[in-house]
């Protein structure tokens, strides 16, 4: 079984499609929606969702909270503890998956027990309208950024690399042996959390090459200047608080590995 959490915040307008692809998926989910006490008709939106008739989506949340938190990470804190599939994937509320298959090939991969983790491509959306000559996907988002993670080797983090968090699918075990997200980073905490598991843990790691999730552009970390620098902290404590010393260009790269995202196409 696959356990996906859904954090959550005022997400009413963005909601349903992570609703919509979670249920649609073609293998089994447990699905935990953790809520950080939602004012803008999120919760209202969730009930009527749970009261619907089953079809044509057949599943249904597996848990639901609302209470007050300590932000995103705390959230997804909550969901690793509440969870009890063998793997363990998020999916916020802004996200949403490529097609109805991509937890079958997930849990294809995960039917070596050596494997800990695994991740995939990432394709950032938009439903604005501009004058952007970018073609609209399928499923009628613009396409802005196309972020392929490429195979994974342990000296591409001294170079700035990281996969896309959304796409990282980790073990149970891995959580329950080497801790979760860690509060005091930040917006950092998944960097500083791929970093305990992949490059101090070395845990057994696959690349699916495709494209598993649409994330919708944003992002808290890249909101301002004063957000990017106080990010860029926040990457260096992540290499600190694991016992960690990246080389002296490894922060200015993790950055600048994002610009060829923007003109390369899937």
């Amino acid at each position: 079984m696959i356990s996906i959490i859904t954090a959550t915040w005022n997400a009413a307008a963005t909601l349903p499609d992570n609703l919509a692809c979670i249920a649609g998926q073609t293998t089994p989910v447990e699905h935990l929606l953790i809520d950080g006490a939602s004012t803008d008709g999120t919760l209202e939106m969730i009930k009527e969702y749970c009261s619907a008739p089953l079809t044509p989506h057949p599943s249904r949340l597996t848990r639901f909270i609302s209470e007050p938190d300590q932000g995103i990470y705390d959230a997804m804190n909550k969901g690793i503890a509440l969870a009890t599939g063998e793997i363990i994937g998020i999916l916020n509320a802004d996200d949403f998956y490529a097609d109805n298959t991509v937890l079958a090939k997930v849990a294809r991969v995960f039917e070596d027990p050596a494997i800990g983790a695994c991740y995939g491509d990432l394709l950032y959306v938009s439903q604005i309208p501009d004058a952007s000559p970018l073609t609209p996907d399928a499923s009628g988002f613009t396409v802005k950024r196309y972020w392929k993670s490429g195979v994974f080797a342990p000296r591409k983090f001294y170079w700035g690399w990281m996969p896309p968090h959304p796409t990282f699918f980790v073990r149970r075990s891995v959580y329950e042996r080497f801790g979760t997200f860690n509060l005091a980073l930040g917006t950092a905490a998944d960097y500083e959390i791929m970093l305990r598991f992949l490059l101090r843990h070395r845990i057994k790691l696959a690349y699916i090459p495709e494209i598993l999730v649409k994330m919708r552009v944003g992002g808290a970390s890249n909101a301002s200047v004063n957000n990017r620098l106080k990010a860029n902290r926040n990457d260096r404590k992540a290499w600190e608080v694991n016992g960690l010393t990246p080389a002296p260009w490894t922060l200015a790269m993790k950055p600048l590995r994002k610009l060829p995202q923007w003109w390369l196409r899937p």
